[in-house]
């Protein structure tokens, strides 16, 4: 197989950084062809309009809104990479660097739990904005959102403008290696990165395969069994926080609220997947990372926060499964309840670039 090879060591990697976010102390422990010409095109739109367009729910200056963009970032905005049959554009922005050699590529995946969020949103456009000023050329991208198109719409469509980003016509407007093409989610984008990065087989050169994978907060398994049991250990943590002294690291959350919290994650898999419930759902699989991981998938790295909406066993559950099946991956955990991008502080961000550069670095 033609696979980039990673300066990484095989195996799992933990790091310690100390980081200061905000107030907060933190730890640091992935142009179809017109197919109806008389069908009108029209853009993705969030399912309900009056939510944010972001993942991060809170106004604190937190995580990627530290970052301070440079002024000579490129940024062409919504490029089509395909047109659905039902007329439904799908869109992408690129965020470029100042010209120079051939730049290894990052597919930008916004969260929103599979049902909202848009590419530009502030939070995002910032991501893609970070990921160009180290480097990189980034694609941030739309897709489909449930409940309106439940799966596998989003990936379908994810994989649609990695092939979309490696032909050669646009490989060559853009400036990128086709070659080196990673990919970068956070939450439900998360879960769209990854599992982007555990299918298929072959060379990471090829179709929709990328060669490195970074995601944040991101559910990877998303059957009965792992969402029971990180319903139950985060239900623990919590209801136990909720009685934990003043000085204590983790955020009290009174028992009550802890308890109707932990159904979120299984509500919002089920609209996403389409389904009545999660025991005899066959997507609840296929949509699922952890169940397509194999020993023929590129790096990855994981982070997420101890205490927050996405249970830890998710992380901890899928860094282990990548161990026993030889995939090169690194783990990074934060304390705290800050979800997605709002854990990509600036050490965080140093982290995410250092891995994705030895991994997509000729």
């Amino acid at each position: 197989m033609n696979h980039l090879r990673p300066s990484l060591g095989s195996g799992s990697r933990r790091i310690r950084v100390p980081a200061i976010v905000g107030s907060v102390t933190l730890m640091l422990v992935g142009t179809g062809v017109l197919t109806g010409f008389h069908v009108p095109t029209h853009p993705v739109v969030q399912t309900d309009p009056t939510v944010t367009g972001s993942e991060l729910t809170t106004n604190e200056i937190i995580g990627i809104r530290t970052f301070i963009p440079p002024a000579d970032i490129a940024v062409t905005a919504d490029v089509v990479y395909d047109v659905l049959a039902d007329g439904t554009e799908l869109t992408l922005d690129v965020c470029s660097p100042a010209s120079g050699a051939l730049r290894p590529a990052v597919v930008s995946i916004h969260g929103g739990s599979w049902a909202r969020g848009d590419k530009a949103s502030s939070d995002w456009r910032a991501v893609c904005l970070w990921l160009a000023s180290t480097g990189f050329v980034a694609y941030s991208v739309n897709y489909r959102l449930a409940p309106d198109a439940p799966f596998p719409a989003a990936i379908e469509d994810v994989s649609r403008a990695v092939e979309w980003i490696r032909a050669p016509e646009n490989a060559t407007t853009y400036g990128i290696d086709p070659d080196r093409i990673g990919v970068f989610g956070g939450s439900a984008g998360g879960n769209l990165a990854a599992l982007l990065g555990a299918r298929g087989t072959g060379s990471w050169t090829t179709g929709s395969r990328v060669a490195s994978v970074a995601v944040l907060s991101a559910p990877f398994d998303l059957r009965e069994t792992a969402i029971t049991t990180g319903e139950a250990t985060r239900r623990s943590t919590w209801t136990t926080a909720a009685s934990a002294p003043p000085s204590a690291t983790v955020p009290a959350a009174p028992a009550a609220a802890a308890a109707a919290l932990t159904g979120d994650l299984r509500r919002i898999t089920l609209r996403y997947l389409g389904c009545s419930t999660l025991a005899d759902c066959e997507a609840a699989r296929a949509a699922s990372a952890i169940g397509a991981a194999d020993a023929d998938d590129p790096p990855v790295f994981i982070g997420t926060a101890s205490e927050e909406f996405m249970p830890l066993t998710q992380a901890t559950g899928y860094a282990a499964h990548l161990e026993k099946v030889g995939v090169v991956h690194t783990l990074v955990e934060v304390p705290g309840a800050a979800h997605s991008i709002g854990i990509l502080d600036e050490p965080m961000r140093a982290t995410v670039a250092a891995f994705l550069h030895s991994t997509l670095d000729r």
